[in-house]
């Protein structure tokens, strides 16, 4: 069972923190980090760290007390037979009925339930199965039958008798006869009360309570939070609530802070429970990075003209102890008022001059010297960071950037100076405008050039490449032409070589022919190819030898007849 307890007997905080755990966190943390944890002291003693163990006592919920017998794995019969026996040895009544079950009539307790029966004002309790018949009568006189619970219930309450027992999830918080509380977690018990009685007060589910808590400036989650309330009568007629037990469920990345008097303990993430009424929460916080845009109030420049500036802030807690000593609720409040402080003490060294140029603060403007503003941004950069990281560290805040986002000047001064201001900064509008036409139009120009140029670039190429194609195609064409002669002139060759071939094959055959008549009848057939050839009226006169003297003769006698004919 997992509950603490102080010296009075009276159960303070429970859950999975444990202060060696949380030393142990916080030497981590001291050692990892770049900004190391400085001891926080209390008012008494410099030396003395202000995380302390409020947890340090007995538990109370376990400590021995008459019939109170914890439920073991054996279940809940186990447990109440054992409380039968410390009755019976002290004389007193048992609460465990000698009937015995049939299986035909009768009051039936089913398996897995328990039977209760009022003896007389005294529990009675059923744990056989089975039937009760309602004779004989004097097994009923002076008892009433009240039905059957669940031996898996979470609760059972029945005249003084108690028995509470709970899941891994769910924690009990129960009032014992003399009004102490106590938690009961992963485990339950049987009791009887003699004098008062055991209430149950509520059954709480430890991961989701209802009472969501959030950081009311920058919206964060920082845990859950649940009051276990009980009601105390106050003389005849009147009856109160008051808190006796504070459940809380805080998520990974954040904790808690309790006070008790003057000191502080640190509680990490988990499910944690709060009984002993010295112990109070201070407050929940988140241990990750946060961000914010904040504005201060009015600041005056030397020559007295109000700005009003809206910041950047990104913070991280690293130190929840510091905070919480210097008496901050949350690390903006902290972080607020120094801020306030130094920018008033920076802008206050300032003219308006300085400061009116430029609009924000932020990387890339912080390298630039020749700004007219750099006095400001100067300023920002030394003395704002380096005063709020120091001032920062001291309640365990870790200062990660700092930003001017934008400030309004006010007052009257301000107000000519804006009209100044907004006519400088109109003509240099103006003027930036002629520049940027002037500008624009001699692109134009340069831009139509550049077109021109490309466009003659493109007709030089398309020139050059219809005049490539023009060589190109003479070449081809002249190529053709002489591959053409080169073959005609092979075609002729080989067609005079053939003829000449097929006349030497058939003088060949001529010769070879010995018959006379043969001779004589191809002699006959080539002059008749002759005149076929040459028409029937052609005469063939010799040109060389005896008879060509006669040729001649009838070629003049037939160029005289023919003239003769044309003149007719």
């Amino acid at each position: 069972m997992d509950t603490l307890s102080i010296a009075d007997n009276t159960t303070v905080v429970g859950g999975p923190s444990s202060v060696a755990n949380r030393k142990d966190l916080l030497r981590e943390r001291n050692e990892d980090s770049d900004y190391p944890l400085k001891p926080l002291t209390s008012g008494h003693k410099k030396s003395e760290v202000l995380v302390h163990d409020f947890s340090k006592t007995s538990d109370y919920g376990m400590e021995e007390r008459p019939f109170f017998v914890p439920i073991s794995k054996q279940g809940v019969t186990d447990a109440l037979q054992k409380l039968d026996v410390q009755l019976r040895n002290s004389g007193r009544n048992r609460i465990l009925s000698r009937k015995s079950p049939t299986d035909w009539i009768g009051k039936e307790v089913p398996p897995g339930t328990l039977g209760l029966i009022n003896h007389g004002g005294l529990p009675k309790v059923l744990v056989r199965p089975g039937r009760y018949p309602g004779f004989p009568l004097r097994n009923w006189w002076a008892r009433t039958w009240h039905g059957t619970k669940g031996l898996s219930d979470t609760a059972i309450e029945f005249q003084g008798l108690t028995i509470v027992q709970v899941s891994q999830n769910q924690a009990a918080v129960v009032s014992d006869p003399q009004n102490r509380i106590f938690v009961i977690k992963n485990s339950g018990f049987v009791a009887y009360a003699i004098e008062g009685t055991y209430n149950v007060l509520a059954i709480v589910d430890q991961t989701h309570l209802p009472t969501i808590i959030k950081d009311t400036v920058t919206g964060a989650v920082l845990g859950s939070t649940y009051e276990v309330r009980m009601k105390s009568r106050i003389g005849a007629k009147l009856e109160q609530e008051y808190v006796v037990a504070l459940f809380l469920n805080i998520p990974a990345s954040n904790c808690a802070i309790l006070q008790r008097g003057d000191d502080l303990e640190l509680l990490p993430a988990g499910q944690h429970y709060i009984t002993n009424p010295n112990v109070t929460l201070r407050g929940l916080y988140t241990l990750g990075e946060n961000q914010l845009e904040m504005p201060t109030k009015d600041i005056f420049t030397r020559d007295q003209v109000p700005v009003g500036l809206r910041i950047y802030l990104k913070w991280q807690l690293v130190e929840p102890l510091k905070l919480t000593t210097h008496g901050y609720v949350t690390p903006y409040d902290a972080l607020r008022d120094k801020t306030q402080s130094i920018l008033t003490q920076i802008v206050a060294h300032l003219d308006y001059s300085s400061m009116v140029k430029q609009r924000s603060l932020g990387p890339d403007n912080l390298e630039d010297g020749s700004d007219p503003s750099s006095a400001f941004l100067d300023a920002l950069r030394t003395r704002a960071m380096d005063e709020m990281h120091e001032a920062a560290l001291e309640y365990g805040i870790v200062l990660k950037d700092l930003a001017v986002i934008d400030r309004q000047f006010k007052g009257e001064i301000a107000s000519t100076m804006d009209k100044l201001t907004t006519r400088a900064l109109q003509a240099q509008v103006e003027a930036a405008n002629v520049d940027r036409e002037n500008s624009n139009k001699v692109k134009q120009e340069e831009g139509a050039l550049a077109v021109a140029r490309i466009k003659a670039q493109t007709r030089n190429t398309q020139a050059d490449s219809e005049a490539y194609s023009v060589i190109a195609a003479a070449k081809a064409q002249a190529e053709r032409t002489k591959i053409e002669a080169f073959a005609q002139a092979e075609a002729i060759r080989l067609t005079a070589e053939a003829d000449a071939e097929a006349i030497k094959i058939k003088a060949r055959a001529d010769a070879d022919v010995v018959d006379q008549f043969a001779r004589e009848m191809e002699m006959r057939r080539v002059e008749v190819s002759r005149i076929q050839a040459y028409g029937n009226k052609t005469v063939f006169a010799p040109i060389e030898g005896p008879g060509s003297l006669m040729g001649g003769a009838m070629a003049t006698g037939m160029a005289a007849g023919m003239g003769n004919d044309a003149r007719r």
